[in-house]
């Protein structure tokens, strides 16, 4: 692809040896082709000495050396030429048994190397940055057969009272209005058990609202399996003795439960909604926002 051979000369531009010296010196790789050694067999040798080196700020990637080649390839193509998307498909297809791929800026139509191990389900967590991957296997319920994420999905955690309908209205309208929908666990019954149909809502959500009024002891469980998925909470509260000490020094919307106290919930949950799905659509490689 480099060089521009077969079977790639007709998607990637040929490179002689010189291009080939200004391909790595213009991504600030002091590499020259002596003009003496097969081409191919000479770009091998930078590939395979680039590719011993360490990522020293993110070890599960390759070699920052590495990830510039990488993204010079696809960035070298014009987003407008009918060559792009081949390009970017022929790319991922390589990376792909590594579990990397390229992701697209929109705005500025560069390309740049991600992590696409697995189905990423947390949404505190920028894919790029992720240096670790960790696997769990509970006992308690099954892993969902569908894990995607539901990107416009926020899951309610609150207390089921009837005392509480007019704050889950509240929640509702919320995250209408930012154009998010929000499900809680009362109105699914998709398994023979509760918790599994909580454990499949929030693995498929993109964010979590959590009223933590009366200390109500399953939102408290609930929230654990949240927070330990990667899921950005929003936690809300009446009274801000009933937040656990271990979560204290989270921020908290606070709200009275009236008229007023609830449109200013509705007013600040709508504002922290805008900001995580603004986030959520730039840190994931297929936003649905």
């Amino acid at each position: 692809m480099i060089c521009g051979d077969d079977p790639y000369k007709f998607i990637f531009p040929y490179r002689s040896s010189s291009d080939l010296t200004d391909f790595f010196q213009e991504i600030d790789l002091d590499y020259s082709h002596d003009r003496v050694t097969t081409r191919r067999y000479w770009v091998r040798d930078v590939l395979k000495s680039l590719n011993d080196k360490d990522n020293q700020i993110n070890p599960i990637l390759p070699s920052p050396e590495i990830i510039k080649v990488i993204e010079a390839l696809i960035n070298s193509v014009e987003p407008s030429s009918p060559n792009f998307s081949k390009t970017l498909d022929l790319l991922n297809d390589l990376l792909k048994p590594e579990n990397f791929s390229i992701k697209i800026n929109e705005s500025t139509n560069n390309g740049k190397l991600i992590l696409s191990k697995g189905n990423l389900i947390s949404t505190a967590s920028d894919p790029q940055q992720i240096t670790k991957y960790f696997t769990f296997c509970p006992n308690v319920f099954e892993y969902p057969k569908n894990d995607a994420l539901d990107y416009r999905l926020v899951s309610v955690m609150m207390p089921f009272s009837k005392e509480f309908d007019e704050v889950h209205k509240t929640i509702q309208k919320s995250c209408k209005n930012v154009e998010l929908y929000s499900r809680r666990v009362d109105n699914i019954w998709d398994n023979s058990v509760i918790i599994q149909d909580i454990f499949d809502l929030i693995c498929k959500s993109a964010i979590v609202i959590a009223d933590f009024s009366k200390k109500n002891s399953n939102v408290f469980y609930e929230v654990g399996i949240a927070h330990t998925l990667g899921k950005d909470v929003i936690p809300i509260v009446q009274n801000i003795e009933d937040i656990p000490f271990d979560l204290k020094h989270h921020r908290v919307l606070q709200y009275h439960d009236n008229g007023e106290g609830r449109m200013d919930l509705q007013k600040g949950l709508e504002s922290r909604l805008k900001t995580l799905k603004e986030k959520i659509r730039k840190n994931h490689v297929k936003p649905q926002l």
